[in-house]
């Protein structure tokens, strides 16, 4: 009888049914067949979503990232990046990671920024003397790196469904995230040398223009970022602040978003609130019933049998969250996987932040992975290449990817120091 479930829900998934039937299909049955406890135990977890803290700031992110999507604001922030990073060698690289970065860390999302970013910086890096099949490689490699960065929803997400500080998280991911960067970064500026492509020179006079024409949105991310790290605002205020700022700068300043234009985009980030709100539900109760079937005990039972030292679980990990990256978009990742792993990594003493960095990681690395990496398919989309020639384009970014994974994974202080820097740190529970 579970074999059969299990078949139908598969041929649901592959039949495109929405996630949080298959995952709530999967909770019934558990519940009712396997565990013989009272389905109402899963409605009842289900209900807990409407108490749990950071809920609004999903919500808010969301809007205010759909918000900037439809105006302009992509367009000031590459030509600002541009003038400030030009006249560097590989500065067109570099203005591609921060644009990418930022706008990824504002959306919450890799699809929503290689559509937006990627459009505008593809024929501008084939302009400045990079390849076709670079440009593309760079523009997969970093239209998610902004998923370590204030105020990344997964990284909230995360916070939420593994029980971690969101603001510790915040702090912790951002030397990882800055190192990402500076890989690819160091990567471009070889590139650029080795090809001999010729810097922008700088220019007073367009670095004025573009502070001005950006001046109303060059304030929001400082003033998040220092909020948080400074422990002034929440991230449930940060949230808040973020969307009201946005819809004053875009709808009233710049006025590119008319008030009815305005509404549709309410009821489209509405939509898609309600789509991930719907999955995070389903997956509670479905977490609820994993711990009534003490999956976490079993798990965390075969890797202490199997592996015997903290190493050999982080590189098991590693491979295995890869795999599960290619097939599972990150937030369906993060609310399935996450709390499962929690429980194996406290027994190996790993500390369940730097855990959070290391899955997130993952996860972003993963979006490179053939054959389905979710941003291979959506450079395929977006700029009509066969998908196996990308594979080719990326393995360079993929190879970096993966070494700055491994030395993330394996050199916690890289997460830890700024949180201990800043008084962050909480003692480590073991389970």
């Amino acid at each position: 009888m579970t074999t059969i479930f299990a078949i139908i829900l598969l041929l649901g998934a592959i039949a495109g049914a929405p996630l949080f039937c298959i995952v709530g299909g999967a909770t019934m049955y558990i519940y009712h067949f396997i565990s013989n406890v009272s389905i109402s135990s899963a409605i009842i977890e289900m209900c807990r979503l409407a108490n749990a803290p950071g809920i609004m700031a999903i919500v808010l992110f969301v809007l205010a990232g759909y918000i900037l999507v439809e105006s302009k604001a992509s367009t000031r922030l590459v030509n600002l990046s541009n003038a400030f990073l030009g006249w560097l060698p590989g500065g067109a690289v570099i203005i591609t990671i921060v644009a990418c970065a930022v706008f990824t860390a504002m959306t919450g999302a890799s699809g929503i920024t290689i559509i937006a970013i990627g459009a505008l910086m593809l024929p501008f890096l084939i302009k400045e003397g990079y390849s076709e099949e670079f440009s593309l490689g760079l523009i997969s490699a970093t239209g998610n790196i902004g998923l370590l960065f204030v105020p990344s929803l997964a990284i909230i997400l995360y916070g939420m469904v593994a029980q971690v500080d969101t603001t510790q998280l915040f702090i912790a991911a951002t030397i990882p995230g800055i190192f990402l960067c500076l890989i690819v970064s160091v990567y471009g500026m070889i590139y650029a040398r080795i090809k001999k492509i010729p810097t922008i020179p700088f220019s007073f006079k367009k670095l004025k223009k573009s502070l001005r024409d950006a001046i109303w949105e060059i304030p929001l991310p400082f003033v998040i970022v220092g909020g948080i790290y400074g422990g002034f605002i929440t991230v449930g205020e940060a949230a808040s602040l973020t969307a009201v700022y946005v819809i004053i700068t875009e709808c009233l300043i710049y006025r590119e978003i008319k008030f009815m234009r305005l509404m549709s985009i309410f009821w489209v980030s509405t939509i898609m609130t309600g789509a991930i709100l719907c999955i995070l539900a389903a997956a509670m109760g479905l977490t609820n019933a994993f711990v009534d079937l003490h999956a976490a005990e079993n798990i965390m039972m075969f890797l202490q049998t199997n592996m015997h030292s903290k190493y050999a679980f982080l590189f098991g990990l590693n491979v295995f969250l890869l795999i599960v990256g290619c097939f599972l978009e990150i937030f369906s990742a993060v609310i399935v996987v996450a709390p499962l792993i929690i429980p194996a990594a406290l027994a190996f003493g790993i500390d369940p932040v730097h855990m959070g960095v290391i899955f997130l990681t993952n996860m972003q690395v993963s979006y490179l992975f053939p054959p389905v990496g979710l941003n291979l398919l959506l450079t395929s989309l977006r700029f009509k290449v066969p998908i196996a020639r990308l594979y080719l384009y990326v393995i360079p970014f993929l190879i970096m990817m993966v070494i700055a994974l491994l030395i993330i994974t394996y050199w916690p202080d890289m997460s830890m120091w700024l949180v201990d820097f800043l008084g962050q740190r909480k003692e480590l529970i073991q389970m």
